[in-house]
């Protein structure tokens, strides 16, 4: 399970509507509502800053939270919209909802690389190109992996690492149906320019056996 689900502080929010909310904005919050699982709605208010630095961050809305509501048990929660100002793109309104240990999520998880030493194509020179440094998986809740691995002993230049390369943890699956590329082997700068040097050698004599 991952070793770090990152923490949302709120506070809970007293008054419901259009008032308490705007009293909340001018306070410098941004009012939000948790929903789901076997608890009643709870309404929060969140920090504007911070929110917004998690949001500008990236994957907020597929990202797992612990959330912290003082006088609340702490529950995992998952963003399912952000309400935002038309003309300032400002959050507005956040919906949470929480979820339970056995519910399916997708998330994205970290890629892991190891063994590089015994990969042939990177003793050779070989440069290790990563396309995907996190995947997005569906996981439950409860057995959210902290990272997938994988092994590149034996790569050699040329060599491609699809997501069916990759043992996923049980229960783990990919979003995307199909067999897409992690990360690939490529030739050193230097044996590319080589050979494009070579391709415009030939290509040059042909141009003058040509003539």
């Amino acid at each position: 399970m991952a070793g770090q689900i990152p923490d949302l502080h709120a506070e809970a929010r007293t008054g419901t509507g259009k008032g308490a909310a705007r009293q909340a904005r001018r306070d410098g919050m941004v009012p939000g509502i948790v929903y789901g699982g076997e608890g009643e709605p709870l309404p929060i208010n969140i920090p504007f800053n911070k929110l917004l630095k998690k949001l500008k961050e990236g994957r907020f809305l597929s990202t797992l939270f612990n959330l912290k509501v003082e006088g609340q048990e702490d529950v995992r929660v998952i963003c399912r919209n952000v309400q935002r100002d038309v003309v300032k793109d400002l959050p507005t309104h956040i919906d949470l909802l929480r979820l339970r240990r056995t519910s399916q999520i997708a998330l994205f998880i970290h890629v892991d690389f190891i063994n590089e030493e015994e990969a042939p194509g990177i003793k050779k020179g070989g440069v290790l190109t990563v396309v995907r440094p996190e995947v997005e998986l569906m996981v439950t809740a409860g057995d959210i992996p902290e990272s997938i691995t994988v092994d590149l002993a034996g790569l050699d230049i040329g060599d491609i690492v699809h997501i069916s390369d990759v043992t996923l943890p049980e229960g783990a699956k990919p979003t995307v149906d199909r067999d897409f590329v992690i990360a690939n082997i490529s030739a050193p700068s230097s044996l590319r320019s080589a050979g494009d040097d070579e391709e415009e050698a030939d290509a040059e004599a042909e141009g003058d056996s040509a003539e």
